[in-house]
C-alpha cells in the first residue's frame, strides 16, 4: 500500500469522519426547514431572516465530547466559543452573543470551563450572556451557541464545478500536546484574532466567495465532503499544494514519521482555517486578502461534476470517496446537481 492510499484509507477509519457521518442519522428525523431558514441543514449555521432587513441572522452550536473536557476543561471551553465563531465567519457572519450549557461533577471543572469560555470571548470581543448549568452531573459536558448577522452568505451548498478550492490556514501556532489541535488562537494577539475573523464576512460582502465551510475536526477532507455533498459536486485535490506546519515532513517524504506527520494533519483540528470554494476569476484576490494577512492560503484543486472525492500525491491518484455509493452526511443539495462551470 503506497503513501496515498495508507492515508486514504485511515481517513475513512478516522475518529473525526466518524463523528461527522453521525450526522447522517440525524438529518432525516429534524424535518423540513423550507420556508424557515434560508439553507437546509447541513450547513455550518441555521440561517434565519433579520428582522432588520439587512442580511441574515446565523445560529450556531457545538457540543464538545467528554473526553476532551476531562483531559483540558480550560481549553474545551475556550474552544467552544471558539468553534461556534468559526462557524459564524464561515458564512460570512460576524458574532453578537454567546451562550452555553454545561454540565460537570465538581465546582473545580466547572470554574475552569468557565474561564476559558470568558477568555476566548474576551480576546475575540463577543460578550458571554448567559446560559445553563449543573454542578451535579456523572460528568462533564459542554454545549455553546452563538447569535450572528451576514449581509451576505457564504454557504455549503454553492460550489460549483470549476471552482478553484482555497484553504486558508493559520500556521502560526502549535500542536496542543499530543492532541489533534493546532493552537493558532490562545497565544495570537487579541486585534489580530478579531481582524482575521473578519476577513471572512469582507470577502463575502466583496463578492469574491458564496461557498465554502470552516475546517472542522473531520480535518480538510472532511470538509471537503460535506461541502461537495451539500453542492451536489465531486472535486480532485493535490495533497502535495496543501500548506504545512512548520516542522513538519515535506508531502513528498514517505516513512512511519512522515505518515504519522500527514495524517494528523489532515485530521486536524486548525482553530482557524476555512475551505473555500471560490470562482476561478477570483480566486487569486481572494489567496491575496489572507496572504495580507500573514495566513497561509493555497489553491488545493478544483471541484468537479460528479460525486467523487479523488485525491494526487505526486504521481499517485486514489479516491477517497464516492458520495452517490455512500452519503457523508446525508445532506441534499437544494439545487439540481451542476454538471458544468458556470
Amino acid at each position: 500500500m503506497n503513501h496515498l492510499t495508507q492515508l486514504a484509507e485511515s481517513l475513512r477509519q478516522s475518529r473525526g469522519f466518524a463523528h461527522k457521518r453521525d450526522i447522517a442519522a440525524v438529518l432525516p428525523q429534524l424535518g423540513a426547514v423550507a420556508g424557515i431558514t434560508s439553507v437546509p441543514n447541513g450547513d455550518d449555521c441555521a440561517v434565519l431572516p433579520d428582522a432588520t432587513g439587512d442580511g441574515h441572522l446565523l445560529l450556531a452550536i457545538e457540543g464538545l465530547v467528554q473526553d476532551f473536557i476531562a483531559a483540558m476543561p480550560w481549553f474545551a471551553g475556550y474552544s467552544g466559543v471558539m468553534v461556534n465563531l468559526s462557524d459564524i465567519a464561515a458564512m460570512g457572519g460576524r458574532p453578537t452573543a454567546v451562550v452555553d450549557a454545561l454540565w460537570a461533577a465538581d465546582t473545580e471543572t466547572a470554574q475552569q470551563l468557565i474561564a476559558g469560555m470568558r477568555a476566548a470571548c474576551e480576546r475575540y470581543g463577543v460578550p458571554l450572556v448567559g446560559g445553563h448549568s449543573n454542578l451535579h452531573a456523572g460528568h462533564g459536558q459542554l454545549a455553546v451557541a452563538v447569535l450572528g448577522r451576514a449581509r451576505r452568505l457564504i454557504s455549503s451548498f454553492a460550489a460549483r464545478p470549476g471552482d478553484r478550492l482555497l484553504m486558508a490556514v493559520d500556521l502560526r501556532g502549535a500542536w496542543q500536546g499530543g492532541h489533534p489541535f493546532w493552537n493558532a488562537s490562545t497565544s495570537a494577539p487579541a486585534e489580530r484574532l478579531r481582524a482575521d475573523l473578519a476577513l471572512l464576512p469582507q470577502i463575502a460582502e466583496a463578492g469574491l466567495c458564496d461557498a465554502g465551510k470552516d475546517i472542522s475536526m473531520a480535518g480538510v477532507l472532511g470538509t471537503l465532503l460535506m461541502l461537495l455533498e451539500c453542492s451536489g459536486a465531486g472535486a480532485h485535490v493535490d495533497l502535495a499544494r496543501l500548506p504545512l506546519p512548520p516542522g513538519t515532513p515535506g508531502w513528498h517524504e514517505t516513512g512511519d514519521a512522515a505518515f504519522a506527520a500527514h495524517l494528523r494533519w489532515l485530521c486536524a483540528f486548525p482553530s482557524y482555517g476555512y475551505l473555500l470554494s471560490v470562482r476561478e476569476a477570483q480566486a487569486e484576490v481572494v489567496q491575496e486578502v489572507f496572504d495580507s494577512h500573514g495566513i497561509a492560503c493555497a489553491d488545493i484543486g478544483t471541484v468537479q461534476p460528479g460525486s467523487r472525492l479523488t485525491l494526487q500525491l505526486g504521481n499517485a491518484q486514489t479516491m477517497l470517496w464516492d458520495l452517490a455509493a455512500e452519503p457523508f452526511i446525508g445532506a441534499t443539495p437544494t439545487l439540481p446537481t451542476h454538471k458544468a462551470a458556470a
